[in-house]
């Protein structure tokens, strides 16, 4: 459809679709990143170091499995497309591969070695199915992204719908960050009680039934993306070789600079990665309604920060530069993460008390703030630079740039794995030890109140906290001196519409 300015662009029914298909794709998406990590290390037993290479393992493939997916969506040529075929068919695979993924031979022996026993099967079983869906989840996250920028010609359209789409993607990630957890630690109770099965038993099969329940909600809603939207803006005939594309991400100079700024962020990541068990552990002590409601207390205040910012982008936009907005942004959320650890070392065994709660909601608030504006804005610049592209050498690669966006998503989370194994290993709140507290919990103990147990919840608060305040620093080397300001991209996007037009006519 034309919009008032004579543009094409997408219809109301096509936005709803798409977002609903966001909030889809998020929920899996949030199963892996933030509950995963957890199931293998706390709930099967693996240890720390072992999760640690499967993660990193699998970010290496990524290095080269993500640009590769990009290229071939960049070569697809169908009736429907470049983008949307691969909306129509990936939501099953990843939903039945991320069920997959909480399914195993049993758990860690952690009296035998890695090739002892079912030891080795544990973790190879882990670790493909972990590569596996992340190839997958690559075929469907790439287009999904990618076809923002081919479903409209209007700059503040496409800005719209990408503000939208991080709030719609934030709600879906929320759910299973918020239900996985609850809904395990209480089937698992269910179960040992009423089938007097072994507590680690019952809490894995808790795993698999909640995470199952999810993933299939979520195939269903980001299959919505595929049915309800379509492509307007013609597919050229020129593509390009895997090589090409990797020497067009580097000499792209807006997209260097917004690739590097994520991967310096990754330890900002390890906010979501150890969110989980800073909660299960030390404030709801593995009790599910318990993590239910103090997820919803200091998670909520960091999802609110996160919606209420990124609706806020476009009003922003219009008051500060691009540069302005990102790079402020990260800078101010250093002062919330300082904030979480401090309130640590004043009160170790205390945060659990209301005013605690209370200031850590505060600085959840203004750290979600930033993730939210950083996050909406990332994808707004790499779409500036897809057409940054375009004018200066006639190549539109929405497939290649935006697989950056997914390969920052995934090496990010992969660092902050990387970063959070290492540190568990470091302090021994790995296999043997993890069981000890499990036992410790589960025969009436409260394992913040332990000073046996008070290095492991050190390192919790300091895993969301320090190195997350590091990250956001980090961030803004790359991009303090970005590029593209907006009175260039306006000046490019309007001559390339012109150019369009013209070829139409």
């Amino acid at each position: 459809m034309l919009n008032s300015k004579g543009l094409n662009t997408y219809s109301k029914k096509e936005k709803n679709m798409y977002l609903i298909g966001m909030a889809g794709q998020n929920c899996i998406y949030s199963i892996i990143s933030s509950v995963l990590a957890y199931y293998m290390q706390f709930t099967i037993l693996i240890p720390a170091a072992t999760v640690s290479i499967i993660m990193t393992i699998a970010r290496v493939w990524d290095a080269f499995n993500d640009p590769m997916m990009g290229t071939i969506v960049d070569k697809t040529k169908t009736k429907w497309g470049k983008c949307r075929p691969y909306l129509l068919f990936v939501p099953i695979p990843v939903s039945i591969i991320t069920m997959l993924c909480f399914t195993n031979f049993g758990f860690y022996t952690t009296d035998a070695g890695l090739f002892e026993g079912k030891n080795f099967l544990v973790v190879m079983w882990a670790a493909c199915m972990y590569i596996l869906w992340g190839m997958t989840y690559t075929a469907g996250d790439i287009p999904l992204w990618g076809i923002t920028a081919r479903i409209t010609e209007d700059k503040e359209d496409r800005n719209k719908i990408l503000s939208l789409a991080r709030i719609f993607g934030g709600i879906g990630s929320a759910i299973p960050m918020l239900l996985a957890q609850t809904i395990a630690l209480e089937l698992g109770k269910f179960f040992a009680d009423k089938y007097a099965m072994n507590p680690a038993s019952a809490e894995k099969l808790g795993f698999f039934v909640s995470t199952t329940v999810l993933a299939v909600i979520g195939g269903v809603l980001f299959q919505m993306a595929g049915l309800g939207v379509e492509e307007k803006i013609p597919t050229q005939e020129e593509s390009h070789t895997l090589k090409e594309n990797f020497k067009l991400m580097w000499t792209n100079k807006p997209f260097r600079q917004i690739l590097l700024s994520g991967i310096f962020s990754s330890p900002t990541a390890l906010v979501m990665i150890a969110a989980t068990p800073l909660v299960t552990y030390y404030y709801a002590n593995k009790d599910g309604t318990l993590y239910l409601v103090y997820f919803a207390l200091l998670g909520g205040g960091l999802f609110a920060g996160q919606f209420v910012a990124m609706a806020l982008v476009p009003k922003i936009l219009s008051k500060y530069t691009k540069k302005q907005a990102y790079n402020g942004s990260r800078i101010i959320s250093v002062f919330p993460y300082l904030l979480i650890f401090a309130l640590y070392l004043i009160a170790p065994q205390s945060l659990h008390k209301p005013v605690f709660i209370a200031i850590a909601f505060f600085g959840f608030v203004i750290a979600g703030a930033s993730m939210g504006i950083t996050n909406v804005l990332q994808s707004i610049m790499i779409a500036d630079a897809v057409d940054y592209e375009e004018y200066h050498n006639g190549i539109r690669p929405d497939g290649v740039f935006f697989s950056g966006q997914t390969f920052i998503a995934k090496l990010t989370s992969g660092i902050a794995s990387i970063l959070s194994g290492i540190a568990y290993a470091i302090v021994g709140f790995s296999d043997a030890n993890v069981e000890k507290v499990n036992e410790y919990i589960a025969n009436g103990g409260i394992a913040r109140e332990n000073p046996e147990f008070s290095k492991y919840m050190a390192l919790l608060f300091f895993l969301v906290s320090i190195p997350p305040a590091i990250g956001s620093l980090l961030a803004v080397i790359p991009t303090w001196n970005y590029c593209l300001d907006d009175d260039e991209h306006e000046r490019i996007l309007k001559e390339l519409n012109d150019r369009r037009h013209a070829a139409e006519k």
